[in-house]
């Protein structure tokens, strides 16, 4: 019986020459600015978050609120809504665009990451999707929203839940990967 020989994971030619997030200077400056007045548990007041956000093209609506240690790769692949919720230890990981659209909770130390790597190519090549968090929408604490997923208006990804596919509009959804459990009903 012959044997196959299968492909095998050579991280030696790992290329991603052809992602190109920003030059290097401007890189450099948004990662002291990070670390200094974002990234900490310096208690900034928010005018001075968002002011530093915006100085590196981020766009923020009215009503923003980031707590202490949010860490957040690229401002200027990340629009905000107005009256955001942004808890603390919450990672944005925006290697590509990065949308939360208005009364959106992010809750502590959750993360949102567009990057990945393809595992079917021996190159382990980056893969990078946008994320797109709908108004009224409720990210859980330490869930984590995959690349390329559109949370639609007034979902929930609950606690330490993994979403790996679109959210519907109003559904509860948990575990890793998420499954939808319920239906979101709101009161006034």
């Amino acid at each position: 019986m012959e044997k196959t020989l299968k492909a095998r994971t050579d991280l030696s030619k790992y290329d991603n020459s052809w992602y190109k997030p920003g030059g290097f200077l401007k890189q450099l400056l948004w990662y002291f600015a990070n670390r200094l007045f974002i990234n900490t548990y310096l208690p900034y007041p928010m005018a001075i978050k968002r002011f530093v956000l915006e100085m590196f093209g981020a766009r923020l609506a009215n009503g923003v609120v980031i707590k202490p240690k949010v860490n957040v790769k690229y401002p200027w692949f990340l629009v905000i809504g107005e009256n955001v919720w942004i808890g603390e230890n919450v990672w944005i990981d925006n290697l590509t665009m990065v949308t939360i659209e208005s009364n959106v909770c992010l809750s502590q130390g959750c993360l949102l990451l567009t990057g990945n790597h393809n595992f079917t190519k021996s190159t382990f090549d980056l893969i990078v999707k946008p994320i797109t968090i709908e108004s009224g929408a409720w990210i859980g604490a330490k869930a984590t929203v995959c690349p390329g997923v559109r949370v639609y208006s007034h979902a929930v990804l609950t606690v330490d839940s993994v979403a790996t596919s679109d959210l519907e509009a109003y559904g509860i959804y948990q575990g890793n990967p998420a499954k939808f459990v319920k239906t979101r009903n709101l009161s006034s």
